[in-house]
């Protein structure tokens, strides 16, 4: 099942990610569904884009691209649940053209690194 999206991405601390947002570096992306962010929430300060909607609203050609995603250059990080919907995501996002783009696992990871959570 872990392999069902083909190799891996690198991995990247919880406490890079924060940094990296607390400097407009980076963008923190959930790519769960929107039954999970309500079920679970999801981490502060996260961009909610489900991963069936990924290319239309990170394609930086695409006139449904979103502001936070337009800088090919800007460091994405992506989780889900598990790790291994976000894997694919970073392989999409690569396609696309975004340069620094991570895996950062699935909520556990954010969670057990110190990562907070809201309530969507």
């Amino acid at each position: 099942m872990f392999g069902l999206f083909g190799g891996s991405a690198p991995k990247i601390s919880v406490d890079d990610v924060k940094a990296g947002m607390a400097q407009g570096t980076l963008v923190l992306v959930d790519v769960r569904d929107g039954m999970e962010l309500h079920m679970s929430g999801t981490a502060t300060g996260a961009l909610h884009i489900p991963l069936q909607g990924l290319q239309a609203k990170c394609d930086p050609a695409s006139p449904g691209c979103l502001p936070e995603m337009k800088d090919t250059k800007t460091t994405k990080v992506l989780y889900c649940a598990s790790g291994a919907r976000s894997s694919g995501g970073v392989r999409l996002l690569k396609s696309l053209g975004h340069e620094d783009v991570q895996n950062l696992g699935g909520l556990h990871d954010w969670v057990s690194g110190g990562g907070e959570l809201h309530n969507v």
